[in-house]
């Protein structure tokens, strides 16, 4: 009996792109990633923005755990320098890859519409989608701290091997434009 070396391709492709212009698949992490957080943002949301400080603890504090974390624009018109220029406004640059989604592939593999929206893929299944925390209780209705941190949450049950608290929240923000269905 005759066997070929069959090389493996991976059962799922999401393409992206890196701010160079080159498609990526972005379920793709390095050896020993326990997930991976796609953080669903744009340039001009007021509550993605306010959200800058708090998403980078959350990166710090699970970068040492085999956690990556990437920031996703999914609004077409947004250029990669004007994501270069938000990183570097927020502070991104270090804690966070970025990614161009224009095509919205990541978009509907995870099921966001929300900008931010956090959605959380082990083994490439979605664990957790949703609010960062509910910091926000409606457009324009703010708490001054949050009662609840789902998405540290739900990265803290993951590395310990346990399943997120809550699969999905409700994220409240800006909605992503030109959505293609």
């Amino acid at each position: 009996m005759y066997h070929r070396s069959v090389p493996l391709l991976p059962l799922l492709a999401v393409l992206v792109q890196a701010l160079s212009g080159a498609s990526i698949d972005a379920l793709q992490a390095p050896a020993g990633t326990r997930a991976i957080v796609f953080v669903f943002t744009s340039t001009d949301c007021p509550v993605s923005n306010r959200y800058a400080p708090e998403l980078r603890r959350i990166a710090e504090a699970f970068a040492s755990k085999n956690v990556v974390f990437r920031l996703v624009y999914p609004t077409p018109s947004e250029s990669a320098d004007a994501i270069r220029e938000h990183m570097a406004a927020y502070a991104y640059v270090g804690a966070f890859d970025a990614v161009r989604d224009p095509r919205q592939s990541l978009v509907k593999y995870a099921g966001a519409t929300i900008t931010p929206e956090a959605v959380v893929v082990v083994g490439g299944r979605v664990v957790y989608r949703g609010r960062i925390d509910d910091r926000f209780v409606d457009l324009g209705r703010e708490r001054p701290a949050p009662t609840q941190r789902d998405l540290f949450d739900a990265l803290t049950a993951i590395v310990n091997g346990k399943p997120a608290p809550r699969a999905t929240t409700q994220a409240v923000g800006c909605f992503i434009s030109d959505l293609v269905r």
